[in-house]
């Protein structure tokens, strides 16, 4: 479709509705012989004639009927897009990028943008599911606008809101841990004998917790990587092996005895994780508003 079929369908959907050539002139702020000269010519292009011309005004044909309704959808369409826009300027909003773990977007981000989306219903929220370090990688590049990420050692243009400490934890089932006792596997010497269940290395988690074993001299004894820590919680519930998990995550399993807490002799030192952006971008309104909203709950 041209501008000029465009304008044509315009002044169809305006003649229409009012009825009266002379009415929809006034409210087109252009002259009757204008509008009548573009229905002729929008009828001659269809083939069809789309009015029937009285003392009282207009009415429309059958073939008119069916093409009303038709550009009546089409321009309460284009209505709908133009007051959305207009409601998304008035009150300084608009998309928002976030880059997340799945691990953090189920457990964490999820319920907080519960809230956040009843409060500023108009923002446009994409989410960019990625390891933290893919995360932090975007979000130097500003091919996102904030991420929610594990504190990384170096900063470097990234402003880093804490949200909360999270910490890891090693799990397994009751007759996973009985079976290790049964073959004389003391409680200290755990991990070392378990079959562990680790987060893959390109997961910030797991260089983590591979700091962790060089720092205690833990030596694995056989492993299985996966990257989402649901699968490892499932895989531990099954008795496969001893899972490192976030200790947030567990917590239903750890109540019901579904899961037990292997000991360490020296736990594993809690982290933050939070809210991340690159502090050189400059920051969109919808970015104000949503680190806006994080302070705020972060107060109450």
């Amino acid at each position: 479709m041209n501008n000029q079929n465009l304008a044509s369908y315009k002044i169809f959907y305006a003649v229409a509705n009012a009825g009266n050539i002379s009415k929809a002139a006034k409210e087109l702020y252009i002259s009757q012989p204008a509008i009548s000269k573009s229905i002729q010519k929008l009828e001659e292009n269809l083939g069809a004639r789309l009015f029937s011309r009285s003392s009282r005004g207009v009415t429309l044909t059958p073939e008119g009927e069916l093409l009303y309704s038709h550009v009546k959808t089409a321009f309460e369409t284009l209505n709908l897009g133009e007051e959305k826009l207009r409601r998304s300027i008035e009150l300084g909003i608009g998309h928002l990028t976030i880059g997340v773990s799945s691990t953090l977007c189920k457990y964490l981000l999820l319920p907080y943008l519960k809230d956040f989306i009843k409060q500023y219903p108009y923002i446009n929220i994409s989410i960019d599911c990625r390891s933290t370090n893919q995360t932090l990688k975007l979000l130097e590049e500003d091919k996102i606008d904030v991420g929610l990420v594990g504190r990384p050692e170096v900063l470097k243009h990234i402003t880093f809101h804490p949200l909360k400490e999270i910490e890891d934890i090693f799990v397994a089932t009751r007759d996973y841990l009985a079976n290790l006792k049964s073959r004389g596997v003391s409680q200290n010497r755990i991990l070392e004998n378990s079959t562990l269940m680790l987060l893959d290395k390109e997961n910030m988690t797991r260089r983590y917790i591979d700091d962790y074993f060089i720092e205690n001299q833990i030596h694995l004894h056989a492993s299985i990587e996966v990257s989402s820590m649901d699968l490892l919680i499932e895989f531990a519930k099954i008795s496969l092996g001893a899972a490192c998990v976030i200790r947030e995550f567990v917590r239903e399993e750890l109540a019901s005895g579904t899961l037990i807490e292997i000991p360490l002799a020296r736990p594993i030192p809690r982290r933050e994780v939070g809210f991340a952006y690159n502090k050189s971008q400059k920051q969109s309104k919808a970015l104000e508003s949503f680190l806006h909203f994080f302070e705020n709950q972060k107060r109450t």
